[in-house]
């Protein structure tokens, strides 16, 4: 027999707001916003919420057997890695390559910068280890366990706990690294990250920088993680003791025969399990994956990514099939673009660290609704830098600055009457549209120079308008940097908008790139946290290949997808999906030879692959090579398990609706 239906908590946890949608027992769904950070009243916005949806008190236990699951995305990885605020690390690797991350490839991103600022670096040591392997797996210099041993033991008794062990040729050949994987755990590091698991592929510094990511981010989310387990759990064990203490306090012989055996209730509830809520996270691959198996390099972009699965299943449940996601938060805009299946990037550069993980391909600009206004040097700049949640916006009545969300209450596209009354110190309060207007008057008077200059007097609606308008350009051009700049047309796809702010600016962004097609889902304010409930569990697995393109080559992948499928299908089951909702998905990296840049082809025989790799490049880059070699760099095995789908109900269209205005405004 099938347990009880419970209740499902989706959850985005964005750097402004957290989202929750919950499905009640009945299949019902109630929607919840919170700001993320509120220290005055909640300690988690996540656990707050569902207390609220449940009707607890702030304090409360959660009564963990009505909750089925909790699948959330978070930013605790993401802004850790911003802030630098990650677990202390030190990095393992050959002697003599202590500083290669720090070189790393030379990359000037300003290159008539005279004074080259680079990143901070996330290890706080490096132990450099003697031990060498070449390229063909012959091992030059013995590994010197002894030393290793000294120098990681000098480590942990700093205080640091964390290690990235990274060598050269770990991808292929891996006996080193394991050893010394071993080597820490004995004596003590509570993270110990290899190479060759975080990133099993070619090139050192991107393999290494991974590693080091990984090992710095995943104890900030195993305590984050525990933290919630903690929570869900706390109503278990307070009614398990409670159980006990009434079996305790009867006369010995309730609940047992006159032999001592257990007694029937007979209401059969006597054989059932009690089990805690399931809770899973929202990796960067756009895929579901256990608390116990979520890690550092995988959570980056977990919040952004059950956005995108969200739009894309919306969306096609509306009939769309090439759509351009739009999601503009408090604190950024993430633009996407979707046309069959999810685009992932292959490496990605994120607060001057570069990560080789599968990550969905999303650009983000600072231009969401908490970007802060800034007039310097006669010209209007919206943001990088935001309000987020606490102080917010100056409308939030927590002393904010003016930002991209006060510009829409100035012009009335957003009515405080129609917010919730979450704001103001004790949080009962509406957004304080005078407060905004009061503003915006002494910022035209700053722009119209106090009145000295009559031919350029502005009003405090224009000032805003003017604004307005740099944010939309801001976010049009990132939109145009991931279809048009990519070889994709963008008048044939539709723009799915979500977030708390992107419906507000829908129509201007649509007009300014040629978009004909607009898509607001019903719940497009917390799509992002709808989306978790629409994802299905993926793992992908990668392994180097770097060979030559040819039939024989063919051949012997199919043994190696083989295995990568009977790995991916094996950690599924352990993660309790059934066999026949399993699905699997071969595809190879290829570039041409003498060239670094790869495209992911479907998995087809060698006459397919070249034509699906040459369509692509012409696509992409406007030609073809004819004649030139081809490499398969590496290949990946994507492995779907796919969970319960919840489909949109159908609204119905009133005919000929009488509409009258909410308000009027200037504009």
């Amino acid at each position: 027999m099938s347990p009880k239906a419970g209740w499902q908590f989706w959850i985005d946890r964005g750097g402004t707001f957290t989202d929750i949608v919950a499905r009640r027992p009945d299949g019902k769904l109630i929607t919840y916003k919170l700001l993320s950070d509120d220290p005055c009243h909640y300690r988690d916005a996540a656990m707050h919420g569902i207390r609220q949806i449940l009707g607890l008190p702030g304090n409360a236990p959660l009564p963990a057997e009505i909750i089925e699951s909790v699948k959330m995305g978070t930013t605790v990885g993401t802004n850790a890695l911003l802030e630098r605020k990650g677990e202390r690390t030190v990095l393992v690797i050959n002697k003599g390559f202590g500083d290669v991350l720090r070189i790393g490839y030379q990359n000037r991103p300003d290159i008539f910068a005279q004074k080259i600022e680079l990143p901070e670096q996330l290890y706080e040591r490096v132990i450099e280890v003697s031990g060498r392997v070449d390229a063909d797996g012959k091992e030059l210099v013995p590994l010197d366990l002894e030393n290793a041993r000294k120098t990681l033991k000098a480590a942990f008794e700093a205080g640091i706990h964390s290690a990235a062990i990274v060598l050269m040729h770990a991808y292929r050949y891996p006996e080193h690294e394991l050893k010394l994987g071993r080597l820490a755990i004995e004596i003590g590091f509570t993270q110990v990250s290899l190479s060759h698991q975080a990133s099993p592929l070619i090139k050192l510094v991107s393999r290494g920088e991974t590693t080091v990511v990984d090992a710095y981010l995943s104890p900030v989310l195993r305590r984050y993680i525990n933290m919630v387990q903690e929570s869900l759990e706390e109503g278990m064990e307070g009614k398990e003791s409670g159980d006990r203490a009434e079996k305790d306090s009867g006369d010995g012989t309730e609940g047992e025969n006159g032999d001592g055996t257990e007694k029937d209730s007979g209401d059969g509830k006597e054989n059932e399990v009690k089990r805690s809520p399931r809770l899973m996270f929202m990796q960067s691959s756009g895929g579901l994956t256990d608390a116990e198996t979520f890690q550092g390099k995988d959570c980056i972009l977990s919040g952004p990514a059950g956005g995108i699965v969200g739009a894309v299943a919306t969306s096609e449940m509306a009939g769309a099939r090439k759509i351009i996601t739009f999601d503009m938060g408090g604190t950024s805009t993430d633009v996407a673009q979707y046309s069959g299946e999810y685009e992932r990037s292959l490496e990605t550069e994120i607060a001057g660290v570069r990560l080789r993980s599968p990550m969905m391909r999303i650009h983000t600009v600072a231009a969401g609704g908490g970007s802060i206004l800034h007039y310097e040097g006669g010209r209007f700049r919206v943001g990088p830098d935001s309000a987020g949640s606490d102080p917010g916006p100056a409308c939030y009545r927590k002393g904010g600055p003016l930002t991209v969300t006060d510009c829409n209450v100035m012009l009335g596209k957003l009515q405080p009457e129609f917010f919730p009354r979450i704001f103001g110190p004790e949080a009962n309060q509406p957004l304080d549209s005078e407060l905004v207007r009061r503003k915006f008057e002494e910022f035209a008077e700053r722009v119209s120079g106090k009145g000295k200059n009559e031919g350029n007097i502005r009003t405090p609606e224009q000032v805003s308008e003017g604004f307005l308008s740099v944010a939309v350009e801001n976010m049009a051009n990132a939109i145009k940097k991931i279809s048009i700049q990519r070889g994709y047309n963008i008048k044939e796809y539709t723009l799915c908008c979500f977030g708390g702010a992107a419906p507000q600016h829908a129509c201007r962004v649509a007009d300014s790139l040629g978009i004909k097609s607009i898509f607001i889902h019903p719940y497009a304010g917390v799509l992002s946290a709808y989306g978790m409930g629409l994802a299905d569990q993926r793992l992908i697995k990668e392994r180097y290949i770097g060979s030559e393109l040819s039939d024989a080559l063919i051949e012997s992948l199919k043994s190696v997808f083989s295995g990568l499928e009977h790995k991916g299908r094996l950690l599924m089951r352990e993660q309790g999906m059934k066999e026949s909702r399993i699905t699997a998905l071969y595809k190879v990296h290829m570039r041409y030879a003498g060239s670094d840049t790869q495209l992911v082809i479907d998995f087809a025989d060698k006459d397919g692959l070249r034509k699906d790799f040459e369509k692509d490049h012409r696509k992409r880059f406007g030609f073809i090579m004819e004649g030139k070699a081809l490499i398969v760099e590496a290949i990946s095995v994507e492995t779907t398990g796919i969970n319960e789908r919840v489909l949109d109900p159908l609204l119905e269209i009133e005919e000929n609706p009488i509409l009258s205005p909410v308000a009027t405004v200037q504009m």
